[in-house]
């Protein structure tokens, strides 16, 4: 089966959204973060876009990433600035670190590349397991609203010594009952008009209703529940289009 984030696609998403770059989720996560003295995981950990100015701030975060080229990139990032985080590989759904931690966060939809709802589920309980009693969560989704299937769409970026990556995509499968899409990327080096490597991947996304979210963090027992829109916070949403920010807090007896 295909995977995501391998090694094309890594090099393609740290020249994308690169260490620092912040759709308001860096401040707005730095703020929500502020009085935390705690340990913090970022599960989907990436290249470090969102970690290194954290620890920059001086909170204490560790990463967990599914991809190997995700953990050895943002590793390196790290060691350029004199950070030294505990980087891990590992699933958002059976992660087992030997920490219990003040708050784990998983910013800018990240979360749901968890296409099946199970594995969904089990990622929440682990995440609620792994939070210390009154401890909280900080998480992003978005809603899907475009689901054209007879359309591609293309990207180009030009690394720094010179080669081109090009970057065709398209939705392969819209399953509307169980609310996930799935695309096929397919990535192309480029260096002097030859192909010198391509991969393919497979993409999923899953969406939810705003209250639906809620309710499965209710079930799985967070309570004090905030949602905030395009961080905002405390601001409910009122597009389709933002994204939505869901804190909780791990109600534990």
């Amino acid at each position: 089966m295909l995977g995501y984030y391998h090694k094309l696609s890594s090099e393609v998403y740290d020249m994308d959204k690169y260490i620092g770059h912040s759709f308001g989720d860096v401040e707005f996560y730095s703020d929500r973060l502020a009085s935390c003295e705690g340990p913090i995981l970022e599960p989907g950990v990436g290249t470090g876009r969102m970690l290194i100015p954290l620890l920059e701030r001086e909170l204490k975060v560790d990463g967990i990433d599914v991809s190997q080229e995700m953990i050895k990139i943002c590793r390196n990032h790290c060691d350029e600035r004199g950070l030294s985080p505990r980087l891990f590989e590992g699933q958002m759904e059976s992660f087992t670190p030997d920490t219990t931690y003040e708050v784990i966060i998983v910013p800018n939809g990240t979360f749901l590349l968890l296409h099946k709802r199970d594995e969904s589920i089990k990622a929440l309980k682990n995440f609620y397991n792994h939070l210390s009693n009154g401890g909280r969560l900080i998480l992003d989704t978005f809603l899907e609203t475009d689901f054209s299937t007879d359309k591609i769409s293309t990207r180009t970026w030009k690394t720094k010594n010179g080669d081109i990556i090009t970057l065709e995509s398209k939705v392969v499968e819209v399953n509307y009952l169980n609310q996930y899409k799935i695309s096929h990327n397919r990535y192309e080096k480029w260096n002097n008009g030859e192909l010198i490597q391509t991969e393919l991947e497979q993409f999923p996304l899953r969406w939810y209703g705003v209250e639906e979210f809620k309710l499965i963090l209710e079930k799985i027992g967070f309570g004090d529940i905030i949602i905030s829109a395009d961080y905002k916070y405390g601001q409910y949403p009122t597009d389709s289009s933002q994204m939505i920010t869901y804190e909780a807090t791990a109600k534990k007896a």
